[in-house]
């Protein structure tokens, strides 16, 4: 997957570079508006992190130009500004979503994968995969025509590990997941460790094959096939 950051924040920008080139993403960067317009014009990205206030302008003036060129790159705005006027003017022009700093780099990495997901799966409200169909409008999951009960969180971690499927997700990143803000206060690796454990006893007792796996000392991944 292909990502354009548009941030001029240097230690932001390092952290964000860092963080997704361990995650197998392709992600290029932009310190400036006329910068970014010069690859937009060039390329196609699956996703944008675009901050409104750049030196040489509004990164707002870069969602206008993706819409007057028809664009489909996906555009999450991340700014330090909690403004409802930006916000409702960004989802307005195109932005598929908006993240306010600061902000964990794992819910930054979720809302990305959300909004690849819905590209890729053309807006449908389900995901399936070796017969586990999650259904996000409802809530609900079927192991074929069997239902499962889970948790909002064994919901929530079963929908990342689908929609990351064959890709390992280290602990921290499912606990900061799972926890956000809360993450600083409670063991998140063994909430972690007791979440996956009930759900993949809740998936075997429905006759799933073990899709969740182990990696060692680093954390899980979902594999079906």
């Amino acid at each position: 997957m292909k990502m354009l950051l548009v941030e001029d924040e240097p230690e932001l920008a390092r952290d964000i570079l860092e963080y997704f080139s361990h995650e197998d993403y392709l992600i290029e960067k932009a310190a400036t508006m006329e910068e970014a317009l010069d690859r937009i014009r060039q390329f196609e990205y699956d996703c944008i992190l675009l901050d409104i206030g750049l030196p040489d302008g509004n990164g707002l003036t870069i969602l206008e130009k993706l819409k007057s060129l028809k664009k489909q790159d996906g555009v999450i705005i991340i700014s330090a500004k909690d403004s409802l006027e930006d916000k409702i003017k960004g989802i307005g022009l195109g932005a598929d979503d908006y993240l306010t700093k600061p902000f964990h780099l794992s819910e930054l990495a979720v809302r990305i994968m959300a909004i690849i997901r819905r590209k890729k799966f053309t807006g449908q409200p389900t995901l399936e995969i070796g017969g586990l169909k999650l259904n996000f409008e409802e809530k609900s999951v079927f192991f074929y025509k069997l239902s499962l009960t889970l948790t909002p969180s064994e919901f929530r971690l079963l929908q990342y590990l689908m929609s990351s499927q064959n890709k390992v997700l280290s602990k921290t990143t499912l606990a900061e997941y799972l926890l956000g803000d809360q993450y600083d206060f409670v063991d998140g690796h063994q909430l972690v460790y007791t979440h996956v454990k009930n759900l993949k006893r809740k998936l075997a007792e429905a006759g799933c094959p073990d899709y969740i796996k182990t990696v060692y000392a680093t954390g899980y991944k979902f594999t079906a096939g």
